[in-house]
């Protein structure tokens, strides 16, 4: 079975795994969504990673974590509530490729699905950043990234 064709017939079932994880996260502002937005929001970026990968194009994926960036952003969602709705639909194509693709195939296809959602995890986390730092905002608070760093 070929990686184009487990990524197209698995879509659904892909998107299933995604969607009940981030419900088990029990992320806020997702929680606040509700399920049907949180299932369309996956939906877009699931297709996108699809064609990214099969088309060996990150620019619009690209362009959709830049823009999801300053809409949650500017909605108050934290970084770490998008990060996760993008690391559970990197873990569901994960798994499905590691069911469906012999052995022999799956470390190419898992580089090039870790590519393409790397990029955009990037892309989303650099806009993100950039934006907070113009504005104080609670929900991003880097100095608990770097305990100590006030002894500087």
């Amino acid at each position: 079975m070929s990686l184009e064709k487990i990524l197209h017939e698995g879509k659904q079932e892909m998107l299933n795994e995604a969607v009940e994880s981030v419900q088990r996260a029990r992320l806020q502002h997702y929680e606040m969504a509700g399920p049907e937005l949180i299932r369309q929001r996956l939906d877009v970026l699931l297709s996108l990673v699809i064609d990214a990968v099969l088309q060996r194009n990150l620019a619009p994926i690209i362009a959709h974590a830049n823009a999801v960036a300053t809409e949650r952003f500017e909605a108050g969602v934290d970084l770490s509530e998008v990060q996760t709705a993008f690391n559970v639909l990197e873990e569901a194509i994960w798994m499905r490729i590691l069911k469906k693709l012999p052995a022999g195939k799956q470390a190419e296809a898992l580089g090039l699905v870790g590519t393409v959602l790397g990029s955009a995890k990037d892309a989303l986390a650099r806009k993100y950043v950039s934006m907070a730092t113009q504005t104080h905002t609670p929900s991003l608070n880097l100095q608990a990234l770097f305990l100590g760093s006030d002894t500087f």
